[in-house]
């Protein structure tokens, strides 16, 4: 008995899925599928064979094509890549993980505050946290599952309450159908309108600490006063207590960095101990920060909240950090960041996929060796149209995107490289 594959094979404007035997005799080609359904026009426009699981195989008839390709250049050779929606009818999705165990389970969030699993095929209530205030930017927000969650079930999310925000470790059943516990472990993280709230939660590794950032809530002193934990990068353990190799910068010991406006963005590059965080500027300027212990990014908008100071006041804070990246002027308005990580990415591995909002696509970044330089950038999925707030890689090497749509037209989608 052989092992099965199935290829998507492309011709001009209809695709054929052929189921391949390896190791064994041929299928008969009376044994395909009919051709998957169509979304926004045909799943390819030249010719081409695509290898695919037969969990995939279930929703590729709702595959679209991407484009452009990386330009005259950038890292070649450029992947093609497709997209798949897979999850729809949510409401402002904002962040999703994967359990590190198979079947590597997606759970997520939506900004009102339901926290959902996609299990066959179907989305599932896993919990709302009471006291949860969806006002403004804030709302439920970021989501990671815990490195270790097979042997202590934690999952942490940031949300917004009527009096600050904060970090919530949930511990799960082992059938994650449930919360069974909830802990408050970060609290007091500023909070105005809902304005700048945040806040994006990430492990770099199982024992790194827990990473948090959190904007600055659109209150002028908070960026650059260490007793408060707005416009800040945090990093604590388990309990949400500092982690005791954190910078002593004479103030609060969960600070790792300072002088942030509203950093949503937050990625680690594998292979590497460099960590990035993606933040919205004022009118100009938003950034992307190669995030180093103790370092100052230079926000200051006082007295009041005067937005006309720059991201980074050099004059100021001769010795701030400076962004690696800068839209300059306009605004993006950039959110959540991976690194793109495999050989099905083609030039693209390696890669920083950061999620866009205002200007609509995804920015495939590619930061020097050191992590201090972006060498070339470009944009894909400009054609859909889409505010786009996250995007993670998953355990299945794909890469997947909430779009930032209430009232029922939100969506996960998937991307897939071939």
């Amino acid at each position: 008995m052989g092992s099965s594959l199935y290829a998507a094979v492309a011709d001009g404007s209809d695709v054929r899925v052929t189921r391949l035997r390896v190791g064994g005799p041929p299928v008969r080609p009376a044994e395909d599928p009919a051709p998957p359904a169509r979304n926004h026009g045909s799943c390819a426009r030249t010719r081409g064979v695509v290898l695919i699981t037969a969990a995939t195989l279930l929703v590729l008839g709702a595959c679209n094509p991407v484009e452009p390709a990386t330009p005259a250049g950038g890292p070649q050779p450029t992947p093609r890549v497709w997209q798949q929606p897979i999850v729809s009818g949510l409401s402002q999705p904002w962040d999703l993980a994967f359990l590190p165990v198979e079947p590597h389970t997606m759970v997520f969030t939506e900004k009102a505050g339901d926290i959902s699993v996609w299990r066959d095929g179907q989305r599932q209530l896993l919990h709302h946290p009471a006291g949860i205030v969806s006002q403004g930017e804030g709302g439920l927000m970021g989501i990671t599952v815990d490195p270790n969650w097979v042997t202590n079930r934690f999952l942490y999310v940031c949300m917004m309450t009527a009096s600050d925000v904060r970090v919530v470790r949930l511990q799960t059943n082992a059938a994650f159908t449930s919360v069974v516990d909830r802990d408050d472990i970060v609290t007091g993280i500023p909070r105005s309108t809902g304005r700048h709230s945040g806040c994006r939660v990430g492990f770099q590794s199982s024992n790194s600490g827990l990473w948090i950032t959190t904007g600055d809530a659109a209150q002028g002193t908070n960026p650059q006063d260490l007793s408060s934990l707005g416009g800040k990068v945090l990093r604590v353990n388990r309990q949400g207590a500092p982690r005791a190799d954190n910078p002593d910068l004479g103030g609060d010991p969960r600070i790792y960095t300072y002088g942030h406006r509203n950093p949503q963005g937050l990625a680690f590059r594998p292979g590497t101990n460099q960590a990035f965080s993606v933040e919205h500027g004022s009118n100009r300027d938003d950034e992307v920060n190669r995030l180093v212990p103790g370092a100052n990014y230079g926000w200051d908008p006082v007295p009041g909240y005067n937005e006309t100071v720059p991201m980074t006041d050099l004059v100021k804070f001769p010795s701030a950090r400076e962004a690696i990246w800068s839209s300059g002027f306009p605004t993006i308005a950039p959110s959540g960041a991976t690194f793109l990580s495999g050989e099905q990415w083609k030039g693209w591995n390696g890669a920083l996929a950061v999620a866009v909002l205002k200007d609509r696509h995804i920015r495939i970044m590619f930061p020097t060796g050191d992590g201090n330089d972006i060498s070339f950038d470009h944009e894909v999925m400009r054609e859909y149209d889409t505010r786009l707030r996250s995007v993670v890689q998953g355990p299945d090497g794909f890469l997947y995107i909430t779009t930032d749509v209430g009232s029922g037209g939100g969506a996960i989608w998937r991307l897939i490289p071939t």
